[in-house]
């Protein structure tokens, strides 16, 4: 069992809305039982029903939860349904519980206690009960129960204006946990949908860019295929008539395929590749549309001119520094100024890579990056918060990945726990072995 750290958001609300509605339920239980140990106990009364009701509580209790369990997990999935054999378990229990708190009442004197008893007899069948059903039929069930209450209380010796009271205090103690445990599992239900919703809008985006991929390759190669074709046949027919032309035709066939490898291969590069303002940019976007606090910060200015002297000169300050403005993003120039391309890229995968770690292996609700200069190194940290207990190891595939990808550039990456709690990844990369000097 996953403790609550390890846990991720929706995890926690759907644990904190199970938990109260069992420990709402056993507390009535507990205050039952308790009630029909000690009061006829204090009015001796027979000792049969001394012991028996309080394990009728208990069995009430156990069956109550047992049927809330269920029905949780039904209502949190639209079209399923309980048997019966689910519920009449429960309902004898109540049933039977119920009893006997009037059957106490006739023999004892629990007239200011009758109300508070019989409402808590009802609860732990009534809190599965209410998800079971539509509202429409649970206030029909709560309408039969107050009839039956009206026929019931009287034999305990109860005049009618108190039965009448004990019966509304009833409706209200029943009608109220209805109310609160339909509406708490109503809104783990809206959260549930949120996340699903989130994840197939995360699915169509990957299709939408599958589509997107092969609609470029369907562009590019469509129409050259076509007139390599048309040019092939053409070059046939003149090679068969002897003559020189054919020669010329299959030239431009060569061209056109030699023009197509080029422009296919420009299409793959631009979904195989990762360019380090992009990445800083997409991050900030995709972790802001996530409800992550994001901060991007840069040392280097490549906006107008190359300006790596003066990134050693800024200072490298914590990403988590109360001191350092967040939601700062420098902007980077066009390929051929600032870093060296091979740079870029290896470091905008580091981006690439731990971005998508905060969103699918943490609860995150900040996070900061930070480019900066140290020594003759290009800096880049990671830093978020809401680690799980699992999730700092380090040692995933796609950090190894990285590893690869930074030591073709010479560089290192670092990913472990940080300072508070937070997870840490920093990439080193030499200046000097990329040609870049102070």
């Amino acid at each position: 069992m996953k403790s609550w750290s390890g846990r991720s958001g929706l995890a926690k609300v759907d644990l904190y809305t199970r938990v109260t509605a069992y420990m709402l339920m056993w507390s009535a239980v507990l205050v039952l039982g308790m009630l029909l140990l000690v009061r006829p106990v204090r009015h001796e009364a027979p000792l049969l029903l001394v012991v028996a009701a309080p394990l009728l509580a208990l069995a009430n209790g156990v069956l109550g939860h047992r049927l809330l369990r269920r029905a949780m997990d039904a209502y949190l999935k639209p079209g399923t349904v309980l048997p019966p054999r689910e519920v009449l378990p429960a309902a004898a229990a109540g049933a039977a519980t119920a009893g006997a708190v009037l059957l106490e009442a006739a023999t004892a004197d629990l007239a200011e206690l009758l109300p508070g008893m019989l409402g808590a007899a009802l609860v732990p069948f009534l809190a599965g009960h209410c998800l079971v059903h539509r509202v429409r039929t649970v206030a029909l069930h709560q309408a039969l129960l107050a009839g039956a209450l009206l026929v019931l209380v009287p034999l305990t010796g109860q005049d009618t204006g108190q039965s009448i009271v004990t019966v509304l205090i009833v409706l209200f103690v029943t009608g109220w946990l209805a109310v609160t445990v339909r509406l708490s599992l109503w809104v783990l239900g809206v959260v549930f949908e949120l996340r699903e919703a989130r994840d197939v809008q995360a699915r169509l985006a990957v299709a939408e860019e599958r589509l997107r991929f092969g609609r470029d390759l369907h562009d590019i190669l469509g129409r050259n295929l076509s007139v390599i074709a048309l040019k092939s046949e053409l070059a046939v027919r003149l090679a068969r008539r002897g003559r020189p032309e054919a020669v010329d035709q299959m030239i431009e066939v060569q061209r056109i395929a030699q023009e197509s490898q080029r422009e296919v291969r420009e299409v793959v590069r631009g979904y195989r590749e990762a360019d380090l303002r992009v990445e800083l940019e997409g991050a900030r976007g995709v972790l802001d549309a996530a409800g992550i606090d994001c901060s991007v910060e840069s040392a280097f200015d490549f906006g107008v001119e190359s300006d790596v002297e003066s990134a050693f000169d800024s200072g490298a300050e914590s990403a988590f520094n109360p001191g350092v403005e967040s939601g700062v993003v420098f902007a980077f120039g066009p390929p051929g100024t600032g870093l060296p391309y091979e740079i870029r890229s290896a470091l905008g995968w580091v981006v690439r890579e731990t971005t998508t770690n905060v969103l699918r292996h943490g609860d995150a609700r900040r996070c900061a990056i930070a480019v900066r200069a140290e020594e003759d190194t290009v800096l880049l940290t990671v830093e978020n918060d809401g680690v799980r207990e699992d999730g700092g190891s380090g040692a995933g595939t796609g950090l190894l990945g990285l590893r690869e990808r930074l030591a073709a550039v010479g560089g290192t990456l670092e990913a472990g726990p940080g300072d508070g709690g937070t997870f840490l990844v920093t990439a080193r990369v030499p200046l000097a072995r990329a040609g870049v000097r102070r």
